[in-house]
This record gives C-alpha cells, sequence and structure tokens, in this order.
C-alpha cells in the first residue's frame, strides 16, 4: 500500500494515508472525500541518515532483526548494508 499526502479543501486539514488501489480515501477529521493529493515532503539533508538510523533501532529494540547473525545485525545498525 503506497503513502500518499492528502489535503481536505472542506476542514484544511492536511495528512498521510495509507492507501490501497481500491479504497477511496477519506478525511481523517471530516470524514469528506473530495480530498486533494498533496505533493510529499523530502526530509532535510543530512537528516534522513540520522531517521533511518534512528528507526533500525527502534527495530531492532522490538526484535525485528532476530534472523540476522550478530554481525549482520552490528553492520545493519551502523549504517552498512548486507
Amino acid at each position: 500500500m503506497p503513502l500518499f499526502d492528502y489535503h481536505c479543501p472542506q476542514c484544511g486539514s492536511d495528512f498521510e494515508l495509507l492507501v490501497r488501489a481500491s479504497t477511496v480515501p477519506t478525511c481523517p477529521h471530516c470524514g469528506s472525500t473530495t480530498l486533494e493529493k498533496a505533493v510529499s515532503r523530502i526530509a532535510p539533508a543530512g537528516k534522513i541518515e540520522a531517521i533511518r538510523l534512528s528507526n533500525r533501532r527502534a527495530a531492532d529494540a522490538q526484535g525485528l532483526f532476530n534472523h540476522y547473525s550478530p554481525s549482520e545485525r552490528a553492520r545493519l545498525l551502523k549504517g552498512k548494508t548486507v
């Protein structure tokens, strides 16, 4: 499911939604289905790597990297790919 940014002209809210191809997105604030797709903002330069490493540390804390060997986990958490 792709993640899209939307703007609701009825209530003026901006939000992101995971949307399947077969579903009609609705505003989580007012329930309107007349939404406008918005351009997604990119992360500021230099922040992307920190965000990625933070997410990997959180995934490791939740046990989501358990199928990797200890050396592979160490490399993933340092930002190197396997």
